[in-house]
């Protein structure tokens, strides 16, 4: 009982348990939606949400849907830990949107218009969101503009600037960007023989490890360095940080850098792996940026969690992009996916729950030990009066 006791007790168990539920409620929910819709077809499409790569027959495809899978999953990690560096921080930073794109503009621009090697178009998109970050940092340390505010109004400035940017280096007949493959192909992230365990999926490069080591990377910052700690007080209390002689200033600046490099970099493994174009006349942000909320929340607001989590929103959006078109409508696979991603909201509302149970059991345990022992002195006290007698 005891042991039972400490598992439920655990954040991490709490985390994982509150995800799991989440996850559960959302595909439930779906899988009415698809029985609303058309109820014969119903188990099929939720199997084939949920199996994704794996309702194809041959291994060849399943191994190389599995890698285009892989290969939205990095950007999605980087966008989530993103969101979660500035949330431990005590700031909401839904600009990791705005930070994308500007990171892709920043990263495709230097690839296509200025030829550079695909390291260096990483530090364009790493110090491009960073900046973008700035702007919502000085803006809440030096004025006490919320973030949120700013962030979204950043999002669509970011996205018409780099429509206009990226105008230069787009294709002549179509509002796509150049192809990397065949402009600079220097500019593609390296593969490093990845590619060989996807069917030669070539788009399989090493921005999926290197968002892995990031996260790790991440996690190690926020526990076990001074530097993460204070990030961590500023955003628990301000006022408190400053008491104690910390730079509350610096710290929300330097927090919402740090995330914006981070949402950054995910554009640049976006676009420099060669999967995928920028359009032009793009008239809404990219969602990766919202989905990194959604992914952070599922992940229990750990670095290592998200990892997990936007593996698998991006795998049941990739699933429910192979339904039945004849049946059901191709909005249906984001419905499912909104619907799990409202879900992840919540995550802390279960934890919240789950304590307040293991209070509530603390509680009534302690009131009966009080009992028990009250009950023993009553006891004895009687024993002794009896012996004196």
């Amino acid at each position: 009982m005891k042991q039972k006791k400490s598992i439920l007790a655990n954040e991490t168990f709490q985390s994982i348990a509150a995800s799991v539920l989440c996850i559960v409620i959302g595909m439930l929910i779906g899988y009415i939606v698809l029985l609303v819709i058309n109820a014969k077809g119903a188990n099929e499409a939720i199997t084939t949400l949920i199996k994704n790569y794996f309702t194809f027959s041959s291994k060849k495809l399943i191994l190389k849907n599995l890698g285009n899978t892989l290969i939205k999953t990095a950007p999605l990690i980087m966008c989530a830990l993103s969101v979660q560096f500035c949330y431990k921080a005590g700031l909401f930073n839904i600009g990791a949107a705005g930070q994308y794109v500007v990171g892709a503009g920043a990263s495709l621009y230097a690839a296509l218009g200025w030829h550079m090697p695909w390291f260096v178009c990483v530090l364009f998109a790493m110090c491009a969101g960073g900046i973008y970050g700035a702007i919502v940092g000085f803006l809440k340390a030096f004025r006490n503009v919320n973030e949120v505010i700013s962030g979204i109004m950043l999002n669509w400035i970011g996205l018409y600037l780099v429509n206009m940017l990226l105008s230069g280096v787009k294709e002549t007949t179509s509002p796509y960007t150049l192809d990397l493959a065949k402009e600079n192909t220097s500019a593609l992230m390296p593969t490093l023989g990845m590619e060989k365990f996807f069917s030669n999926n070539t788009h399989v490069t090493i921005a999926i490890p290197l968002a892995v080591i990031i996260a790790i990377v991440i996690w190690v910052i926020q526990k076990k360095t001074v530097f993460g700690y204070e990030l961590r007080a500023t955003g628990i209390n301000k006022q408190g940080a400053r008491y104690a002689g910390m730079k509350e200033n610096t710290n929300i600046i330097l927090t919402l850098v740090i995330g914006g490099a981070l949402a950054g970099t995910g554009a640049a493994f976006q676009f420099l792996t060669g999967y995928e174009q920028w359009t032009t006349t793009m008239s809404s942000v990219p969602a990766m940026g919202f989905n990194g909320i959604a992914a952070t929340f599922l992940g229990g607001l750990h670095p290592v969690g998200t990892v997990f989590a936007s593996y698998f929103i991006q795998h049941i959006t990739s699933g429910g992009a192979r339904l039945d078109k004849n049946i059901y409508p191709s909005q249906i696979s984001d419905l499912i996916s909104g619907i799990i991603i409202y879900l992840c909201g919540f995550v802390l509302f279960f934890k919240y729950a789950i304590n307040l149970r293991l209070q509530a059991r603390a509680e009534k345990e302690l009131r009966l030990q009080r009992q028990r022992e009250e009950n023993a002195s009553s006891a004895d006290a009687k024993e002794e009066k009896g012996g004196d007698k």
